[in-house]
């Protein structure tokens, strides 16, 4: 799962014993040999569906790590390109790969925009915010978009529970539960938490409509439904409060 360029078993146990933002300042070096960042087959399959929609002119790339959005924004706006993340390592790494982007250090829970994008992207990050979180993520969202703006995120189908998948992730989200409950800071990352349909339902509530497509590059599950869904949620058409 990792290249020899990527962390050490002791590395890799450092940063999970620390926080979220101190623990990817720590990964950030190493972080994009890692199978963490999110795979270009999932990017790629993310710009073929938005490229019908666009172009579009400013994008915000929300919790952006190393930059790896860049690779779906960059061909599709026409204008400024930010990406916001709070681990000022993540960022330095970014800033040193694309050099033309702007590159933001803020919560994501209080995203510092309003009324500014056409275009808002996120990658792997909804496991980082616990579901009482979600609610001011999406409005700071909702805030930084312009009317009619999008935002956009990929979301994969649950596995079955027969699958060798669903108990990794199952036995992960565990772990991290017993950690948090006996070490701090916490370390918030989990993958069960955030099903599609609380996720349409706090969007909606947020000031999104809601609609989603298949991602058919990445594949279908047995029962034929996609493997994973890419959420677009527009924003209605007048200015957020």
């Amino acid at each position: 799962m990792f290249s020899p360029q990527g962390p050490s078993l002791r590395e890799l146990v450092v940063q999970a014993l620390s926080s979220v933002e101190r623990g990817y300042d720590l990964l950030a070096p190493k972080f994009d040999h890692t199978p963490f960042r999110t795979p270009d087959s999932v990017l790629d399959a993310t710009a073929d569906v938005l490229r019908p929609l666009g172009p579009f002119g400013q994008a915000l790339d929300v919790c952006c790590g190393t930059g790896a959005g860049m690779r779906v924004l960059a061909p599709l706006c026409r204008g400024p390109i930010t990406g916001v993340d709070f681990s000022a390592g993540m960022l330095a790494r970014a800033r040193r790969t694309h050099p033309d982007a702007a590159w933001v250090q803020a919560d994501a829970r209080a995203l510092p925009f309003a009324g500014s994008f056409d275009l808002a992207v996120s990658f792997g990050a909804l496991g980082h915010f616990l579901p009482a979180e979600r609610p001011a993520l999406f409005a700071g969202v909702r805030r930084a978009l312009r009317p009619g703006g999008l935002f956009a995120f990929p979301i994969g189908a649950p596995p079955p529970v027969t699958s060798g998948m669903y108990w990794a992730m199952l036995g992960f989200d565990l772990a991290m539960r017993a950690r948090n409950a006996l070490w701090r800071p916490p370390f918030v990352m989990y993958y069960n938490t955030c099903p599609l349909s609380a996720v349409r339902a706090e969007l909606a509530a947020a000031g999104f409509t809601v609609t989603t497509a298949p991602l058919t590059a990445l594949g279908r599950r047995e029962d034929g439904s996609p493997r994973c869904l890419l959420v677009l949620a527009h924003t209605i058409n007048h200015p957020a409060p």
